[in-house]
């Protein structure tokens, strides 16, 4: 009887901690990562509500560590910061199936907001990302033209992006401009809060 007693309670647990941590992850509908680098620690605050392709896109490049050991490798000053593509020796890494665009979300490319990089096809975005260091508002969807998605924005470290922003850039490797004479590289990129949320 105590046995039974006691494999009810452990049960009843169970389920409330289970019902606690759904509250606890539908309480933060934005959630945040952290972005290791050698220059220093970024998080960024995720928006699925306006970009939730983009955002599960970057997650899941995040959480399988695709990200590790990649570069920022396009950095110019009074723009964009980009990486999350290419590796220290400058190659390309194979990436998944691109997205949708997402621009026109009601997320505007200002200063310390995160947007999807991609080439001259609209639906082109895969792993990689970038930060804007200024307002770039052009770089929004108007009637003729798709704009960059945002999907977040920097909630600590903009002083870090600042840095590698404003460093000195040249040509490297395959890339004929904007490569940082001292290499920023990502070391890890984790979702913040799913060690308490388990």
């Amino acid at each position: 009887m105590n046995r039974n007693k006691t494999l009810l309670l452990q049960g009843l647990i169970a389920i409330t901690l289970t019902a606690f941590s759904s509250a606890k992850a539908q309480d933060n509908p934005y959630p945040r990562v952290l972005i290791e680098t050698t220059a220093g620690p970024i998080t960024v605050e995720l928006n699925p509500t306006r970009a939730p392709l983009s955002v599960k896109n970057f997650l899941e490049y995040a959480e399988s560590g695709f990200y590790e050991g990649t570069i920022f490798h396009r950095v110019v000053a009074n723009f964009v910061i980009q990486g999350g593509g290419y590796t220290t020796d400058l190659k390309l890494k194979p990436t998944r199936p691109n997205i949708s665009n997402e621009s026109g979300n009601g997320l505007s490319n200002l200063r310390g907001t995160v947007a999807m990089a991609r080439t001259g096809d609209p639906h082109s975005a895969d792993s990689q990302f970038f930060i804007n260091l200024v307002n770039n508002d052009r770089l929004d969807p108007m009637p003729t033209r798709w704009g960059y998605a945002v999907f977040g924005e920097i909630v600590e470290g903009m002083d870090v992006v600042d840095d590698i922003g404003y460093g000195a850039t040249g040509p490297s490797g395959p890339l004929a401009k904007d490569v940082p004479t001292v290499q920023v590289i990502i070391e890890k990129v984790s979702l913040l809060g799913a060690a308490e949320d388990e």
